[in-house]
């Protein structure tokens, strides 16, 4: 369903116990809302709680709740971290995306 890379697990685990998570109990919540320059956008937050009707997947000993709406839209979905001199920051690296801006923090189907 969804893919942690190695950077991106050394780096929710930092930022959860920054926060004041528990990397091994709380979740990293994944989600995709309307907006943003190509129609959709990401959502990325911690969450100590899991919701009805939400799918959880662990991947890389990262616990992952997505909403049910959400589910296919990330299918296949690798969540790496960019810490280069482009740029910082998580990228959704998503097959199902046919259009990127250029920030890519958006997407259109």
């Amino acid at each position: 369903m969804i893919k942690v890379s190695e950077g991106a697990k050394k780096k929710i685990a930092a930022l959860m116990t920054e926060d004041g998570y528990d990397a091994i109990q709380d979740f990293v919540r994944v989600g995709v809302k309307s907006g943003g320059c190509s129609g959709l956008s990401y959502e990325l937050k911690f969450d100590k709680s899991q919701a009805e009707g939400d799918k959880l997947i662990q991947d890389n000993d990262i616990k992952i709740v997505i909403d049910r709406k959400s589910v296919l839209y990330l299918a296949g979905t690798t969540l790496e971290y960019s810490g280069g001199l482009n740029g910082k920051g998580f990228v959704f690296n998503n097959p199902n995306a046919q259009r990127t801006c250029g920030c890519g923090e958006s997407f259109s189907l």
